[in-house]
């Protein structure tokens, strides 16, 4: 299943600079594994020592945030877009 996965500008050091990038995978665990693959190191960015996502990123597979979803299990259809988003603090 390829889907395509929108990277915060943070990140872009692991894509060589590229804002959206594809991967594979029917699960967003699965679609971490394949961008990991392709650009190593991202997917410790994204979830932590533990291998769940880290506290400060979102990921959102369509329009749905997966933590309201089934995580890392989450269904990533072909052709859905997956964003990581991290989250914004301060006041």
């Amino acid at each position: 299943m390829a889907v395509s996965v929108r990277i915060p500008t943070i990140l872009r050091t692991y894509t060589g600079g590229e804002s959206e990038v594809s991967a594979e995978g029917d699960t967003l665990a699965a679609v971490l594994d394949d961008l990991d693959a392709s650009y190593s190191g991202i997917k410790g960015r994204i979830l932590d020592e533990a291998g769940q996502l880290r506290r400060f990123v979102n990921v959102y597979v369509g329009n749905d945030d997966v933590r309201f979803l089934d995580e890392l299990a989450t269904a990533t259809p072909d052709g859905t877009q997956i964003s990581v988003i991290p989250a914004v603090a301060g006041g």
